[in-house]
Formats: C-alpha cells, sequence, structure tokens
C-alpha cells in the first residue's frame, strides 16, 4: 500500500519537474522509503526538498510511520540507466564489462541500447621496433556493462 502511494507522488513530484529522473525507489520493511533522483542538469538541494516535501505532505503518518530520505545520484556513483549516460556525453567513464575488462575513455556518444568510448593507446608498431599510439573507438551494449563510472578529472 505505501509504495502504491509513495510511487504515485513520486511520479506527480517527477512530472512537475522533467528535468529530473528516478534512479531508485526502495522501501525496507520497516517503512524506511529511500529515493535517489537525478537530472539532466544536475540535482539541487532544492530539487531533493521539492520531492521530498510532494511525497511526505500528501502521505499520513497517522495511517502508516514512515522515515523519508531523498537524496541525488553522487558524483562517485555508478550510471544506472541509459538517461544517465546521455547527459555524461563529453565526458570520460570508465567501463567495466562483463568480460572482465576496464575501458576508460571519453564518451563521444550515447544511445537508448549502448554508448560509445574513444581513447588512445600505445601499441607495438606493425613494422620493426618501437611503439605508435593509437586511437581506438568501441561501442559497448548496456547488457554488456557491469559498472560505469563518470571519471572527475581535474
Amino acid at each position: 500500500m505505501l509504495k502504491e502511494k509513495v510511487t504515485n507522488l513520486l511520479q506527480e513530484a517527477l512530472d512537475e519537474n522533467p528535468n529530473l529522473f528516478l534512479i531508485s525507489l526502495d522501501i525496507q520493511g520497516n517503512n524506511e522509503v529511500k529515493i535517489i533522483i537525478d537530472g539532466d542538469d544536475g540535482v539541487k538541494v532544492e530539487d531533493c526538498i521539492a520531492v521530498s516535501r510532494k511525497v511526505e505532505h500528501n502521505l499520513d503518518r497517522e495511517e502508516e510511520d514512515f522515515s523519508l530520505e531523498v537524496m541525488s545520484a553522487g558524483a562517485t556513483s555508478p550510471l544506472a540507466i541509459p538517461r544517465q549516460y546521455k547527459k555524461n556525453v563529453g565526458r570520460h567513464l570508465e567501463v567495466k564489462k562483463e568480460d572482465g575488462t576496464k575501458i576508460e575513455g571519453l564518451m563521444t556518444d550515447a544511445t537508448d541500447t549502448d554508448v560509445t568510448l574513444t581513447w588512445k593507446t600505445r601499441e607495438p608498431k606493425p613494422v620493426g621496433k618501437g611503439k605508435v599510439t593509437v586511437q581506438k573507438t568501441e561501442t559497448i551494449s548496456y547488457s554488456e556493462i557491469v559498472q560505469a563510472k563518470v571519471m572527475i578529472k581535474f
């Protein structure tokens, strides 16, 4: 019952601010409600407050006691949904794939099904000794990604 009410109220709050989107909604057995949101232009404290108020002010504590926590996806949190990838095009990403390989590169494109990374690497020359710098590009399906994080560069 509580989950249905919270889901509906949360959807109303997100409809009021289409820049925001849901990353996760978790309700523990003791009615601890934890909501993680993100936004196309980031998330401000005011956004978290607005979502929190929309949910909290429309639930009756007399009916069901609950605790509510609304937060933004952190800068070091793994990317979870395609919309997060799309908002981070042009940034460096570290991707761990199902086969165990790690790729770090510039995300040049993100669609509803995959992401494209570009990076430079040193490889042996085809002929002779030494190494040459080559640019590589790989398109990775979201289903192949175990974890992806934006690399914060200073």
